[in-house]
């Protein structure tokens, strides 16, 4: 194994700590400096932007430190900046007062290749993970670290830091990895070992099942927050593909564009009946899902085709089948009635709803309330834009805030 490990005493599942709605101020650490410390000449760059797991919050790593914000309504949480340098990870769990940070190059006294455990409520490290490899990616769960490096992936007990699972990947130097949040499932989707392959790990059934989900390299995926439905793309950015994580099966694909972009970010609703992706493009677009979720008559009445199994399974494959027949919100091409003449993209499902963004901005996209979304940028700016869950068309910005000012240098 080629990791060490060394905690302080006070590990504590982190339901017992405080919220950052209401952090400790004044707290004595080496992440506090006061305004007063930064000189106004100090260029603050933003190196890495994270939703938290329920799309409440998002945290922003920069050059100096890292910054939280809540999203509805838009206001900075808190900020801890320190003299050494900034974080290329921020990691936060839910809305309690347990981060995960990993230094910049930069940093003189965080390096890259150590994950430290941070407990803003006690203003201390409550734990370290130091590797012989750079850091790409660390996820949290509520009794889980997971620790993503180029070629491997470490799980770990939360309250104890035991290591409990090593899973060998294809090179993944994005840090590709997502987890389920339910706590009656422990889902952790990951690069496989072959190109455009995904990995889905249930831990609680003991099931481990590879999903060959694109041609080309996988470049971004998201998993439901029971970690039973798994949305994916490819370097091609074209196709966003939609499957069951247990038995592996393609449920439903939509189509981005044509043209090759890169896809930043997918998010899909809470109540599954949206996906969001945002690409380099400068489009983000909303798509109709013809998955079921729970709620609908399938899961009330008894007499519906699906195994007692399933009943008590939570959202996404809490009925039998999966999909639904298309309701026309998500439009086909107009000359889907040649289908198998014509190229296949003229009877894909493409998006419903759009908003336009700046061109080679890397944006990341969730969902907001009452058929909403929150868009954050690179360029240090959040947006909240409404979309009409009946028509879609272009969506209305209804909010925008220049959280982190500066100018975008040339590169």
């Amino acid at each position: 194994m080629n990791s060490s490990i060394s905690s302080s005493e006070g590990i504590f599942p982190p339901s017992r700590f405080g919220s950052f709605e209401s952090p400790g101020v004044g707290a004595s650490s080496s992440f506090s400096r006061s305004d007063a410390d930064i000189s106004q000449n100090d260029e603050t760059n933003l190196l890495t932007i994270s939703w938290n797991q329920d799309y409440g919050c998002f945290a922003a790593g920069t050059s100096h430190g890292f910054r939280i914000y809540n999203c509805e309504p838009f206001k900075e949480t808190f900020r801890r900046d320190l003299k050494s340098g900034g974080f290329k990870i921020v990691e936060m769990l839910f809305r309690c007062n347990i981060l995960a940070l990993v230094g910049a190059a930069a940093n003189s006294s965080y390096p890259p290749n150590k994950v430290l455990i941070w407990d803003d409520h006690q203003s201390r490290c409550i734990g370290e993970f130091t590797f012989r490899s750079e850091v790409r990616g660390v996820k949290l769960r509520r009794d889980r670290i997971v620790v993503v490096l180029e070629h491997k992936i470490y799980v770990y007990n939360f309250m104890d830091l035991k290591l409990l699972h090593q899973i060998e990947t294809l090179t993944n130097p994005r840090g590709l990895c997502c987890l389920s949040h339910h706590s009656n499932t422990f889902v952790l989707a990951c690069p496989g070992l072959h190109k455009g392959q995904v990995r889905v790990e249930h831990f609680g059934l003991n099931v481990t099942k590879l999903i060959n989900a694109h041609d080309s390299q996988i470049a971004c995926f998201t998993l439901t927050m029971d970690g039973l439905l798994l949305a994916t793309s490819s370097a091609k950015g074209t196709l966003i593909r939609i499957f069951n994580t247990m038995d592996g099966s393609r449920l439903q694909e939509v189509r981005r564009g044509v043209d090759r972009a890169e896809i930043n970010s997918i998010a899909l609703s809470p109540n599954v009946q949206w996906l969001a992706a945002s690409s380099d493009k400068g489009t983000v677009h909303i798509f109709s899902l013809r998955v079921r979720v729970s709620g609908e008559d399938s899961v009330t009445h008894p007499s519906s085709p699906q195994g007692p199994a399933m009943i008590h399974q939570n959202s996404s494959t809490s009925l039998d089948p999966l999909v639904s027949a298309n309701t026309g919100a998500n439009p086909n091409s107009s000359l889907s009635f040649m289908r198998g003449v014509l190229p296949k993209y003229f009877s894909s499902e493409w998006s419903f709803a759009q908003f336009h963004l700046p061109e080679n901005t890397q944006f990341i996209v969730a969902f907001g309330s009452q058929n909403s979304v929150m868009i954050v940028g690179m360029d240090g700016s959040f947006y909240k834009c409404s979309f009409d869950p009946v028509q879609g068309g272009e969506m209305s910005q209804q909010e925008y805030v220049r959280f982190l000012k500066f100018e975008t240098k040339a590169r």
